[in-house]
């Protein structure tokens, strides 16, 4: 008998496990330039399934609890159908908490342009990581992974190794489809990102996103000066990668996501911080660099 409920305890926990999930992701889809009342149904299905391929499968080693799912949101806007073919943009947004804080940070936020994929009425969505079954289920699931290595590098130093490599796999898969090669021009595809994250020669900027929240924003709101300054040394390593190489991907792809929330951090700096904090900007986001003057536009 003790067997028996040993047994059913086992699989209780297993079924549990199964069916944590990991993600709070808004997933929207937009059809307002393919759509027609006639197909609306395949839309609101694929919609549907999109979100049950997020929510209903393990992503992550680790058994969140409900307050940490990693908060994200992907949104796809088709622009183009033909027959069973898509092709459009996707938005993605990946936010986590501040300790302590009532406030959420944006940890990463861009647009892939290069959306394509088959959808017919009906299909399930297919996955396997270890083949390219659909190129739908491999973009929500490079994108899935991508926000989990984030969002552990933001709590520990590379904490999100495992799943970059999961990120380069699928990339491996997908090399000859649109949005995955490394012979489509400006360098800044699904190829480049994971790139960027996976090159040993860009490794801090796995320091940046640890040492930017969890050593500098987490104590914030405790020690805000202490956190400040090691926010200030974060910035000093993008400089440093800036400075091995202009314009990557993801260091773009940083600065816009940071860009108002460094200066809001730095309005309330001390004046040598924000000397500091305007240099280093302005000579690694060239394109902004009107922007970071408002970092003096209140003074401590």
């Amino acid at each position: 008998m003790k067997r028996i409920i040993g047994l059913l305890l086992m699989t209780m926990l297993t079924l549990g496990t199964l069916k944590a999930q990991d993600f709070q992701c808004a997933v929207s889809l937009n059809t307002t330039q393919i759509s027609s009342s006639g197909n609306q149904q395949r839309y609101n299905e694929l919609r549907q399934k999109i979100y049950s391929f997020v929510h209903e499968r393990k992503w992550c080693q680790y058994n969140l609890k409900q307050n940490e799912r990693i908060e994200c949101s992907i949104s796809i806007n088709l622009t183009k159908a033909s027959g069973d073919e898509y092709e459009g943009t996707a938005t993605l947004v990946l936010q986590r908490p501040v300790y302590k804080a009532s406030y959420k940070t944006t940890l990463m936020s861009f647009q892939d342009k290069k959306v394509k994929f088959r959808y017919a009425d009906g299909d399930p969505l297919e996955y396997d990581e270890n083949a390219s079954l659909s190129e739908l289920t491999s973009l929500i699931a490079y994108y899935l992974n991508l926000f989990i290595a984030v969002e552990l590098d933001s709590f520990s130093p590379n904490g999100g190794s495992p799943y970059f490599a999961k990120c380069q796999n699928t990339v491996n898969l997908n090399t000859k489809d649109v949005g995955w090669s490394v012979a489509e021009s400006g360098q800044n595809n699904r190829y480049w990102i994971t790139e960027n994250f996976t090159n040993s020669t860009y490794s801090k900027i796995h320091d940046f996103y640890y040492q930017y929240h969890r050593l500098g924003l987490d104590v914030m709101y405790e020690t805000p000066d202490a956190g400040r300054a090691v926010i200030l040394e974060s910035l000093k390593l993008l400089q440093q990668v800036n400075a091995q190489k202009s314009n990557l991907a993801v260091v773009r792809i940083i600065l816009n996501t940071k860009k108002d929330e460094i200066i809001n951090i730095f309005k309330e700096g001390m004046p040598s911080e924000k000397t500091q904090v305007i240099n280093i900007m302005k000579q690694i986001d060239p394109t902004n660099s009107s922007a970071y003057d408002a970092i003096n536009s209140s003074s401590k």
